[in-house]
């Protein structure tokens, strides 16, 4: 008998444009042992017909039109509020993509994780604290004694969704929900994650549902595939079935999707083509304060570091979390307070500059954020965020104005009628092509990009990697791609850094890296790549 057992689900959003058919009739069965993968493009209904499960499905607007869930002799769309919360988080937990939306930002980690284990399982506070130290130690948090009292905010976003790992797992339940619970974590961390995930999973015999649009990693640890589109299910099969031979169209698709290999040949730069350094690095030291120290120590996210980059390269810069990528990022460009170094651009010490002389120079250097759902403004339409910087800038008056954003958006592949829209209103696709257009907007000569692409599915992943490709190729860019998918840097960069601990520990054309690695560390993390059957 299976453990679950969902037939013919339906949910639907009833909403002021119509009724939406979130999930259309939707049947699968997860056993005891057995890690069942889902997935599917944004939108396709792969969370959405878990949430339904547990009664997360705000209603209104949703409404399950029909079906059934049996758990364990019970069915779970018809069990009444007070018997699912006993259910969840004792007998079926789950770990939330966004982990900042999941905890409380008013306690800390460590209460958040000991209330489960005091409320479902009766132990001791200090029964509970033991326990929680243990588990946050074996999820990969380091130092974690002295993490138990940190709060939310003081973890990377790593170390956040290692935190709701542990919360999902503390109290050992018989079904994991697992709803992209990798997605913002680097590849050796995400290795550790998954290992973890299938070590409980055969220890305590203990179903799993995992939910992804990384079918690298659902390919490394699922047992069955059931793959999604537009709340309909188009193919199940076992995932060596399914990755080798698929029968339907859309997952051939899928899986054609996914970035392999080293960057295409009509884009490999010639030798000789970079023929001048754009920024110059020279013994870079970013340190901040470490709050958690009595001594008034110092956290050295960035230390010590030296690299050039070339005119018109893509450079890569890959390494876990909390390695110092996103800091060095943030470093050349002025966003954080630099300690020491250098930051040549233009003959100028970035680094030694006011933030009055840094103006002129904002339009030439410039940013894609990792999340452009926090980065663009809720408040102004897409063609406010592109027009904005053009007329700050003073590229271009109000006469022109409305062309050039027209323009802009032909060139980052969004239709005009979009133009008066918000960001809620789009894709997280479609939102990161409104931040790279804004990006881009004022026609600069060097952009860091910070996991532009770790959020999207496969399909919108590989159109925004095309895209940035023909940018760098049209606009004549030099780039900094910062990224914790191996994949898709050797897809994409010329050259790579490889960071550690704030160090960078080896550095080289990327084919010769992923081919042929000199440091251990570089090869830990090369060995940590999910791989997908029958894909090189």
């Amino acid at each position: 008998m299976a453990l679950l057992e969902v037939n013919n689900l339906t949910t639907r959003f009833y909403t002021r444009d119509g009724v939406i058919t979130a999930v259309d009739d939707v049947s699968f069965s997860v056993d005891r042992g057995e890690i069942l993968g889902i997935v599917g493009e944004s939108g396709s209904g792969k969370s959405v017909c878990c949430y339904s499960l547990l009664g997360l499905v705000p209603q209104p607007p949703g409404k399950i039109e029909c079906g059934s869930a049996m758990f364990e002799g019970n069915d779970l769309l018809a069990c009444g509020e007070l018997a699912l919360r006993d259910i969840r988080g004792d007998d079926i937990a789950m770990i939330f993509q966004d982990p900042m939306t999941s905890l409380n930002p008013f306690l800390t980690v460590g209460e958040q994780l000991i209330e489960p284990l005091i409320y479902h399982r009766q132990y001791s506070r200090s029964e509970a604290r033991t326990r929680v130290k243990e588990l946050l130690d074996e999820v990969g948090i380091r130092k974690a004694a002295d993490r138990f009292d940190s709060y939310p905010h003081e973890f990377s976003g790593g170390m956040r969704q290692r935190v709701m790992i542990a919360m999902a797992l503390i109290n050992e339940p018989k079904l994991l929900i697992a709803d992209e619970p990798t997605t913002a974590l680097d590849v050796t961390i995400q290795a550790q994650i998954l290992g973890l995930i299938a070590e409980l999973q055969k220890k305590r015999d203990i179903g799993v549902i995992f939910i992804s649009h990384d079918l690298g990693v659902v390919a490394s640890i699922a047992d069955r595939v059931l793959v999604m589109k537009e709340g309909q299910v188009v193919e199940t099969g076992t995932t060596e079935r399914l990755f080798t031979t698929p029968k339907e169209e859309y997952t051939r698709r899928l899986i054609d999707s996914i970035p392999s290999g080293s960057k295409p040949n009509i884009m490999i730069q010639t030798e000789g083509s970079h023929s001048s350094e754009i920024i110059k690095v020279h013994d870079l030291h970013t340190w901040f304060k470490d709050r958690n120290s009595v001594e008034g120590e110092y956290v050295k996210a960035v230390n010590g570091v030296s690299f050039d980059i070339q005119h018109g390269e893509i450079l890569g810069l890959v390494g876990e979390s909390g390695s110092g990528k996103s800091t060095i990022g943030r470093s050349l460009l002025k966003l954080v307070p630099v300690t020491s170094g250098e930051v040549i651009y233009q003959g100028q010490n970035l680094v030694e500059l006011l933030r009055v002389q840094m103006k002129p120079l904002r339009r030439h250097l410039q940013m894609i954020f990792q999340d452009p759902y926090a980065s663009l403004n809720p408040r102004m339409t897409v063609y406010d965020a592109l027009a904005e910087p053009m007329l700050y800038h003073e590229v271009a008056n109000r006469k022109d104005i409305g062309l050039k954003v027209l323009q802009l958006m032909d060139d980052v592949g969004l239709a005009r009628r979009y133009i008066r829209k918000y960001p809620h209103e789009f894709s997280g696709g479609q939102r990161q092509r409104i931040a790279i257009g804004r990006s881009i907007a004022c026609k600069p000569e060097f952009i860091v990009a910070d996991e532009p692409v770790s959020a999207l599915d496969v399909t919108i992943q590989s159109q925004i990697l095309d895209l940035l490709i023909e940018l760098v190729k049209d606009r004549n860019l030099t780039m900094l791609f910062i990224s914790h998918d191996l994949s898709v840097v050797r897809y994409l960069c010329d050259r790579t850094l490889v960071m550690q601990l704030g160090e960078l520990v080896e550095e080289g054309d990327t084919e010769t890296i992923f081919t042929s690695a000199q440091m251990p560390y570089t090869r830990d993390l090369l060995g940590a790549i999910p791989q997908i059957p029958g894909r090189v």
